[in-house]
């Protein structure tokens, strides 16, 4: 097994690092269905795009909780074990795209194929099969109406963005958790308000809100 590496000594390594087969291990905190931390590291899991926390699925008389769902799946998946990533590279908000297991299981697939998440076939097509046997089944997002959730963020981005002071809509709360950034399609958004005056601010983007001090709420 190979050693923890932090954030610190992550952020300093040169990119040749992600073509090397390093592992990371150790006990992961769920972010979101396909956002996790070990340790300090936060890694967004490869070739998958779940639905958001706060996102429903379904026909208008029978929505369900899909980002909720996606969440409780992938906490129970590493419920208890050593959970082990290969970084891949890092995304524009700093994050670490990598493959994620727990023993052999692949942590995205199992997402996929549980119809929890789609192949996000925008950055890699690793998943298309996986993908493709879940929609057969009829599984979960796969069961009825359900937006991707890249078109379920761009549409909620948008709204917001015209209401937005100078457009920018992610609102840069301060709270007893410390600081913590919503984005427009936070259940927690539209209840949240921003206060100059305390220190609040709203940023253009999740990566100009991760590099001034806040981070993403964690729904686990």
């Amino acid at each position: 097994m190979k050693h923890f590496l932090v954030a610190a000594v992550l952020a300093i390594l040169p990119l040749e690092i992600f073509a090397q087969n390093s592992e990371i291990v150790g006990i992961a905190q769920v972010v979101d269905g396909d956002t996790i931390e070990i340790g300090d590291i936060i890694f967004r899991i490869n070739g998958i795009d779940a639905p958001e926390y706060g996102q429903k699925c379904g026909p208008a008389e029978a929505l369900w909780q899909c980002g909720r769902e996606a969440l409780a799946l992938v906490a129970n998946l590493v419920d208890g074990h050593d959970v082990r990533c290969n970084p891949i590279e890092k995304d524009n908000y700093g994050r670490v795209v990598g493959t994620c297991y727990v023993g052999d299981l692949d942590i995205g697939s199992e997402v996929v194929r549980q119809g929890l998440a789609w192949a996000f076939v925008r950055y890699s097509t690793i998943y298309i099969d996986v993908e493709n046997e879940a929609r057969l089944s009829g599984r979960n997002i796969w069961s009825g109406p359900a937006q991707p959730a890249w078109e379920f963020r761009a549409a909620r981005w948008e709204i917001e963005q015209q209401q937005a002071p100078d457009g920018c809509p992610i609102k840069g709360n301060i709270s007893k958790n410390g600081k913590i950034y919503h984005p427009p399609w936070s259940p927690w958004y539209t209840k949240t308000k921003i206060s100059i005056a305390r220190g609040e601010q709203w940023f253009c983007s999740e990566a100009e809100a991760i590099e001034a001090g806040w981070r993403a709420p964690k729904w686990q």
